[in-house]
């Protein structure tokens, strides 16, 4: 997938702009380190490569960040591919209404074995906007595709090791930089891909990874927090009641919430000290969507 993301991009080099490519490993190993040597030759663009040998999907963004040299870092996954004119229409957005940062829709691509119920589910769908709605909930903000102005970064404002296990860092850093008084706007028509591989074609990966990102958002101190804990307590009481009865419409509707369930309960089981999920280790060992082995980031 990181060969045929790195041969995609050059479909979007040669306009008015350059950029250069980091790729960073989030192994010690160095498994990315062949692929990005192989396919060098057929690039249109520069592209370097780093390693961050402490598994840290925080530690690899900022890594990808202090080596970025251009006007405007761009992030996209390992696991994913652009749509025509990607590159153009976040830089154009950017530009147009003169904000600090573009963030566009991740759709998911499945291929012929992902079951019928997980796409009538929307488990891998994302919330999308209207082009130039001015995003300020950092909960819906993620880097998976995102263009950002590079002079907002500091030593002060980075990606959260803290989160760098568990995941969460990425609206954590949205969460600061709107404190800030950064803005950022959608661009939907810069769409990328992310394949959904067989590991996450079954319910146990989606309700895990529920209860991890209920845990996370446990971790966040806010003024809301009590609120919050009140309303997920009330959320849990409603779901676990209704569960039954969404079963008879459908095990897409019935995974629906028992995922929003788990979201809640992950919550607040994370709230008194007990997390059954802590991180990532839950993906199986070698599928590359999401264990975020390779940070891609675009220089522009």
């Amino acid at each position: 997938m990181l060969r045929n993301l790195l041969l995609s991009l050059n479909a979007h080099s040669g306009g008015e702009y350059t950029f250069d490519v980091n790729v960073v490993d989030n192994d010690s190993c160095q498994s990315a380190k062949q692929i990005v040597d192989s396919v060098k030759k057929e690039l249109k663009y520069n592209v370097r490569y780093f390693c961050e040998p402490q598994k840290n999907i925080a530690k690899a963004r900022n890594r990808a960040v202090l080596n970025a040299c251009g006007e405007y870092v761009v992030f996209i996954d390992d696991d994913e591919f652009p749509d025509q004119g990607w590159l153009f229409q976040l830089i154009d957005t950017c530009r147009k209404r003169k904000v600090h940062g573009v963030l566009g829709p991740v759709l998911p691509h499945y291929d012929g074995s992902a079951p019928r119920w997980l796409k009538k589910s929307g488990l891998c769908d994302r919330k999308r906007f209207k082009t130039s709605t001015v995003l300020r909930n950092p909960a819906l903000m993620r880097t998976g595709n995102v263009l950002l102005r590079r002079d907002i970064f500091s030593q002060t404002l980075l990606f959260n090791e803290r989160f760098g296990l568990s995941g969460g860092e990425d609206s954590d850093f949205f969460r600061e930089a709107l404190a800030r008084g950064y803005s950022f706007v959608w661009c939907d028509e810069a769409c990328v891909y992310e394949h959904v591989p067989p590991e996450r074609c079954n319910g146990s990966y989606h309700l895990k990874r529920a209860l991890l990102r209920g845990a996370v958002n446990a971790r966040r101190e806010t003024r809301q927090f009590n609120i919050l804990l009140v309303k997920s307590a009330a959320a849990v009481c409603a779901y676990t009641f209704v569960l039954p009865l969404t079963f008879l419409a459908g095990r897409h509707f019935f995974m629906k919430y028992l995922v929003k369930n788990c979201d809640h309960l992950g919550r607040l089981l994370g709230a008194v000290g007990i997390e059954p999920v802590k991180d990532r280790s839950f993906i199986k060992e070698g599928e590359t969507v999401k264990s975020k082995n390779q940070e891609t980031t675009g220089a522009v």
